[in-house]
């Protein structure tokens, strides 16, 4: 596929997960997709562990919004600076749900075969995330 098919790739993925569509964004992966998060020492392998992420995400904020603030692909990579917002209404990383309106960034790139997504190094503001989230936090 050419950069431009896999930034579209990129963003119908983003679509299909803000609209709650995980079967049509796992779809979008291979099947020995590779994950790469900071803080795990190892990266995790398989479209179930890409979708037990999503899952938790989305469970923990219903009304996810993503915004791609710039995209741009070279060869087989795309890179990504997304910002996400959303109600905290389930618990996220053992924090009980707050009601409170949060909104985080993220740095994302994807590595693509053919026409799949097969491999992602994610960083997210975890941590400007939790400050808005956590006990005592203001709110915003």
């Amino acid at each position: 596929m050419t950069t431009t098919e896999n930034i579209a790739l990129t963003r119908a993925a983003y679509r299909a997960v803000e609209r709650g569509d995980l079967d049509a964004a796992e779809e979008m992966l291979t099947e020995d997709f590779i994950a790469n998060v900071p803080g795990v020492p190892e990266p995790s392998v398989g479209r179930d562990v890409w979708r037990a992420g999503t899952e938790s995400m989305r469970s923990a904020f219903p009304d996810l919004s993503i915004g791609v603030r710039d995209i741009f692909g070279v060869g087989d990579k795309v890179t990504v600076l997304v910002d996400f917002e959303g109600t905290h209404r389930g618990t996220f990383l053992e924090v009980a749900p707050t009601g409170r309106r949060v909104a985080f960034t993220s740095v994302e790139v994807y590595r693509f075969e053919g026409d799949r997504i097969a491999e992602e190094w994610v960083a997210p503001d975890i941590f400007g995330l939790m400050r808005q989230i956590s006990p005592g936090a203001g709110g915003q």
